[in-house]
Formats: structure tokens, C-alpha cells, sequence
């Protein structure tokens, strides 16, 4: 047990280090040449934040442990929206950017329903599946930086403004060395969590299904929490609700593209409850940030709840 609990925590933190440690040197690498702060901001630090999920959906996925792949995609945008999105609300009214109601919401709400579809209909994600939305990331992206550039609004720039100004003290050489070590504490972290996992699970009793959905989902998701609750004590309303948004949409589109791409993933371990949590969850927003443009603490405290009792029929049925 003792092992188990060790290669979990472990796992988690070289996944938040090594995503740290990726986005610094990647950052620093990247205005060397040239590169924008728009374009690192939508590209790089977004994929930074969901790294942690990407490297343990793929290697569930490889290892044949489809459930925790898939089960870490649901159980993290679930978590997202639900704990940290809920409790940021609580600590702090969070206030909606008119670009996230405007474009970045409906997609989520969108691929979110398309997700469901897939998984419910066709029991899981095939090549052909993860390479429309993979495609769709792709879109999304260039979509997004075509928007930003033609509003000016600067938004991508203020958010990592403090973290590029950072980067560019490293030399070229320590940039280098935080992305291989960075990418290697991914990689690293991602097999205890995964060995982890599915060790707790035989040893619980427990599916792997609630394994991906629960634990792995909040470890995987701690990079979201720590910039989602940060910005929510420092006044910064917008980057806590981008950051949710952006990471679910990075998680579906990204994940779900890739993962399957390398080999096909199975839901069939996912119950209807999970995805009904899931659109549940996601589909609470629009009225919450369509209400005064604001997402505040009553409706913080609902989405806390829902996770809490969500959680609770979890262990009540595991």
C-alpha cells in the first residue's frame, strides 16, 4: 500500500513540476526566436496545463488501461468546472471576459456534447474520431489567434506577461535542459500514476474507471487548481475562468485526439452518470456566466455540492 500511495503522490508531483519546468524553458526557447507572446500564449503555456492529462491518457492508453485514460479526460473537466471553477467562485465572484461567452464557452459546450455522443454511441474514440478532434484543436487555435490579433485585446499577452518576462533571464542552455528534464519528469510521473492507479484499484477493489474519474483526475488536474485559486485571491477574474475553459477544451479536443490516435480507447467502463455529470456540469455554466457576466459564490457553492455528492455516489457504488 505504502508503495501505491509513494508512486501516486510521486506521480503527481513530477507531473506539476515537470509541466512547470516545460512551460519555462519552452517560454524562454520561444521569444529567443522571435516568437509571440499571443501565439505562446495560446499554444504553448495552454498545452503546458494539460500536459499532466495528456501524458497519462496516452500511457493508460498504451498500457491497455483505456478506462483511466478516458476516465482522466472526464473526471478532470468534471473537476475543472466543478471543484475548481466552484471553489474559485467561493473564495471570489469571478468575472466572464465577453470572448469566453462569445466563442470560447459554445465550443465547450459544443465539443462537450460531441464527446458524450461519441462515447454513449459509439463506445469510445477511434483513429478516426481522434483525428477530427484533433483537427479541431487545431482549428480552435489558429481560430483563436486569428480573433486576438484582429481585437487587440492583449489577452493572452497580460496572462503570461510575468512568466515571459521570467524565461528570457535563462540561458539557451538551462531553457533546454527545463524542457528535456521537464518533458522527462512528464513522462516519469505519468507511469507511477498510471502504475499507481491501477495498483490501488486491484487493491480496492475498485474499477479503473473510478480510479481515472476520481484520483487520477484531481492529480492530473492540480496545475488548473493552483492558477485557477492564485488568480482567484489575486483579483484576476478572467484568467481563473480561461484557464478552466481553455484546459477542458485542450483536454477533449487535445487528449482525445491524440491518445486514440495512437490506440483506439474504449468508454465502456465510463456509466451514463459519468457522462451525465459531465454535460451537467458543463451545461450550468452558460447559465451562471450569462447571469451578469459573473460567475459568483451561490453559484460557486452549486457547483461544489455537485461535485461533493457526485463524489459520494462514487464511493457509495464502487
Amino acid at each position: 500500500m505504502l508503495t501505491i500511495l509513494l508512486q501516486l503522490a510521486g506521480g503527481t508531483a513530477f507531473l506539476y513540476y515537470g509541466a512547470d519546468f516545460l512551460v519555462k524553458g519552452g517560454v524562454s526557447i520561444a521569444t529567443r526566436f522571435g516568437v509571440s507572446a499571443l501565439v505562446i500564449g495560446l499554444t504553448l503555456v495552454a498545452f503546458a496545463t494539460s500536459a499532466p492529462e495528456l501524458v497519462v491518457s496516452v500511457q493508460a492508453a498504451l498500457a491497455g488501461s483505456s478506462d483511466i485514460s478516458i476516465g482522466n479526460v472526464i473526471g478532470s473537466n468534471i473537476c475543472n468546472i466543478a471543484l475548481i471553477l466552484g471553489l474559485s467562485a467561493v473564495i471570489a465572484p469571478l468575472s466572464v471576459h465577453r470572448k469566453v461567452l462569445r466563442f470560447d464557452l459554445p465550443v465547450m459546450t459544443a465539443v462537450t456534447l460531441a464527446m458524450a455522443a461519441i462515447g454513449l454511441l459509439l463506445g469510445g474514440f477511434n483513429r478516426l474520431t481522434g483525428a477530427v478532434f484533433f483537427a479541431g484543436l487545431l482549428a480552435y487555435i489558429a481560430w483563436n489567434i486569428r480573433l486576438e490579433k484582429r481585437d487587440g485585446s492583449g489577452d493572452a499577452e497580460t496572462e503570461i506577461r510575468e512568466e515571459v518576462e521570467n524565461s528570457r533571464k535563462y540561458p539557451l542552455w538551462l531553457a533546454a535542459a527545463f524542457v528535456i528534464g521537464g518533458a522527462a519528469a512528464l513522462v516519469l510521473g505519468g507511469k507511477f500514476i498510471v502504475d499507481g492507479a491501477v495498483g490501488l484499484g486491484r487493491m480496492a477493489h475498485l474499477s479503473e474507471a473510478v480510479i481515472g474519474l476520481t484520483i487520477v483526475a484531481v492529480g492530473t488536474s492540480l496545475p488548473e487548481l493552483a492558477t485557477s485559486l492564485v488568480a482567484a485571491a489575486r483579483g484576476e477574474q478572467d484568467i481563473a475562468v480561461g484557464n478552466v475553459v481553455g484546459s477542458n477544451l485542450f483536454n477533449m479536443l487535445g487528449i482525445m485526439g491524440i491518445a486514440p490516435m495512437i490506440r483506439p480507447v474504449s468508454a465502456a467502463g465510463i456509466t451514463p452518470v459519468d457522462w451525465g455529470m459531465l454535460l451537467v456540469s458543463t451545461l450550468l455554466l452558460v447559465p451562471f456566466m450569462h447571469t451578469g457576466r459573473k460567475v459568483v459564490r451561490r453559484e460557486g457553492a452549486v457547483l461544489l455540492a455537485l461535485y461533493c455528492a457526485y463524489i459520494a455516489f462514487l464511493a457509495v457504488n464502487a
